[in-house]
């Protein structure tokens, strides 16, 4: 541990929208061994680009779904002025798309919000080593859609519906998880609930249920779920 100290990588750049994970992050980054004055937290996009102007990033944990666009610019932009650069996209989104872009935008890992703190931890002392970490989660959908050589289960599902077009043209895909969670939605349950039925924290059905409603362009429970059920998503 102090040997990892001596070498940290300075300045890190935290991009999070969400209050409570910017926390659990902070945490997270003093039990690696970081102090304060290392850390600049912001919370948007255009406030993260002005950052990397002022400061040489180190080291970049950077959340994809951010409210003023996709974190995947902040990618491009720090690798093109440091490929250096360690970044690690912690995200909700656990698509193939989203990682190849992310991945293919410079990123050097990705993990899942999902994730417990000793999880992300280890991805990121695994940057620290020069690892390239890929959350389990997605590489088994990889290797899945590999070895059965078939698209994903969604388009599949969506390929024979009338208004598959509809979706693809208007709405961005839900993620398998995020289905998951919006089939529990439906069904009544809370977030607590779904959150002890999925075995995750609260906070990360709380993430869940954002880009589910920014994807299905809506802004109540009760409109997720008719939504859902006029794509035939339920």
């Amino acid at each position: 541990m102090a040997e990892m100290e001596a070498i940290l990588p300075v300045p890190v750049l935290i991009v999070e929208d969400e209050p409570i994970i910017q926390s659990r992050l902070r945490k997270i980054l003093h039990d690696i061994g970081y102090q304060d004055d290392m850390l600049f937290f912001v919370s948007h996009l255009k406030a993260a680009m002005t950052c990397i102007e002022d400061h040489p990033i180190a080291l970049a944990l950077v959340d994809l779904g951010l409210p003023d666009g996709n974190g995947k610019e902040l990618i491009e932009q720090l690798h093109f002025r440091d490929p250096s650069a360690l970044i690690l996209v912690i995200s909700a989104w656990s698509t193939q798309d989203s990682l190849f872009s992310a991945i293919q935008a410079g990123a050097t890992g990705y993990v899942l919000k999902e994730r417990d703190d000793a999880e992300i931890i280890i991805a990121i002392r695994s940057i620290l080593r020069g690892g390239a970490p890929i959350d389990p989660f997605i590489a088994r959908e990889i290797l899945s859609q590999i070895s059965h050589q078939k698209v994903p289960v969604l388009t599949e599902d969506l390929s024979d519906r009338a208004d598959a077009q509809a979706f693809n043209s208007h709405y961005e895909q839900l993620t398998n998880r995020e289905l998951e969670i919006l089939n529990l939605v439906a069904q009544g349950l809370s977030n607590r609930e779904i959150a002890e039925q999925l075995f995750v924290s609260r906070y990360t059905v709380e993430s869940h249920i954002k880009h589910i409603y920014r994807k299905l362009s809506v802004t109540k429970r009760t409109k997720a779920v008719s939504t859902a059920r006029t794509l035939g998503l339920l």
